[in-house]
């Protein structure tokens, strides 16, 4: 991703105490336990979780599990929280060396030092598992835990096309297509 998208990212983290948050659309879409997970997230997820909801829901309508992954994509950071250097030398060290990411993300994430790494590349799979554990849509879980994938990755798989935004050249949690809004059917 660009670095100036990464430094607009960091800084809409580090001052998301200032903002407001209306929690109510992901309140109004997932049922309990998934709004549980969504309320674990850091303050700055849920406001980047909803900015990615909105985001998809004013271009139209939406598979109700792409809605749940958009809102959840993030939740298995929630495992080990991270301050602002744990969440930044990952992206720093993935532009100068993605096998270093690699050794560093296999790691403890109990460490203080290596947690970040750890983090950055084990929590889609993380957050999958914390969503089998409830009544989250397996579309959904398969998107959590792909979202981090590269989509080409997954040119033969059914929900390939969620996973790429051909128009943006982002994945789903970013910059969704035109033409979407939230529909739920499980």
């Amino acid at each position: 991703m660009a670095a100036g998208y990464r430094i607009k990212q960091g800084t809409r983290a580090l001052f998301a105490f200032a903002r407001p948050l209306d929690r109510e659309a992901a309140q109004k879409l997932l049922p309990a336990d998934l709004y549980a997970l969504f309320r674990k997230m850091r303050r700055s997820e849920q406001m980047h979780s909803l900015a990615v909801l909105q985001a998809l829901e004013s271009e139209g309508d939406v598979p109700y599990a792409l809605a749940v992954a958009a809102l959840l994509h993030d939740v298995g950071k929630s495992r080990y929280p991270m301050n602002i250097i744990q969440r930044t030398l990952p992206v720093l060290v993935k532009a100068v060396s993605a096998s270093a990411l690699q050794s560093l993300s296999q790691r403890d994430p109990r460490n203080f030092i290596t947690r970040g790494f750890a983090v950055y590349v084990h929590h889609p799979s993380w957050g999958a598992e914390m969503l089998r554990e409830t009544d989250a849509p397996a579309d959904g879980i398969w998107l959590v835990e792909h979202h981090a994938d590269k989509p080409d990755d997954w040119r033969e798989h059914n929900l390939y096309h969620l996973l790429k935004t051909p128009s943006s050249g982002r994945r789903y949690e970013l910059t969704p297509k035109r033409g979407r809004k939230w529909v739920r059917s499980r």
